[in-house]
C-alpha cells in the first residue's frame, strides 16, 4: 500500500487539496485508491457547508495523476504534470458526498495515450455503490 506522503509526491496538489489518502493497488492499466476526507468540514472543495458530487470528477482526475506518476516512476521517467482538458460521459448518482459515512474508493483505468496526452475511465464508489463515473482526458506537460 502507498500512503499519503508518497502519493503527494505524484500529484501537484498538496495538503488537503490532495484528495486521496492511499493507493490500495495498481498495475500498468489501472489503480484503486481510498479516502475519507470527504467528511472533513474543512474540505477545500466545500461550499455553503456542502461537498457536491460534481467534485468527484476532481477525485477521478487525481486518481489518473497518481496512476500516471506511478507508471512513470516504475519506468524510470520523471513525474509529468498534466492539465485536465475534457470530461466525457460523466454520470453522477448522488447530489452530495459530505454526508456519506464511510470512505470513498476510486478506480481509474488507462484507455488510450499518446506522447502528450492520456485518456482514462474513472469510477468513484462508496460502500460498493457507484457514485460517479466518466472519462477524462489530460494533456501532459501543459501546466
Amino acid at each position: 500500500m502507498i500512503g499519503r506522503e508518497a502519493l503527494q509526491a505524484l500529484v501537484p496538489h498538496q495538503g488537503t487539496m490532495c484528495l486521496w489518502d492511499r493507493v490500495l493497488d495498481w498495475d500498468a492499466a489501472r489503480i484503486r485508491l481510498a479516502s475519507d476526507g470527504h467528511r472533513d468540514p474543512a474540505h477545500p472543495l466545500r461550499s455553503d457547508g456542502r461537498l457536491r458530487a460534481l467534485h468527484l470528477c476532481e477525485y477521478g482526475a487525481q486518481a489518473m495523476a497518481v496512476h500516471g506518476g506511478l507508471r512513470g516512476r516504475a519506468a524510470g521517467a520523471p513525474v509529468r504534470a498534466g492539465m485536465l482538458v475534457a470530461l466525457r460521459g460523466v454520470r453522477l448518482r448522488v447530489d452530495r458526498i459530505d454526508t456519506l459515512p464511510g470512505e470513498l474508493v476510486g478506480e481509474a483505468e488507462a484507455l488510450a495515450e499518446t506522447a502528450d496526452s492520456q485518456q482514462y475511465a474513472f469510477r468513484i464508489l462508496h460502500a460498493g455503490a457507484l457514485l460517479a463515473e466518466g472519462r477524462a482526458t489530460v494533456k501532459l506537460d501543459a501546466v
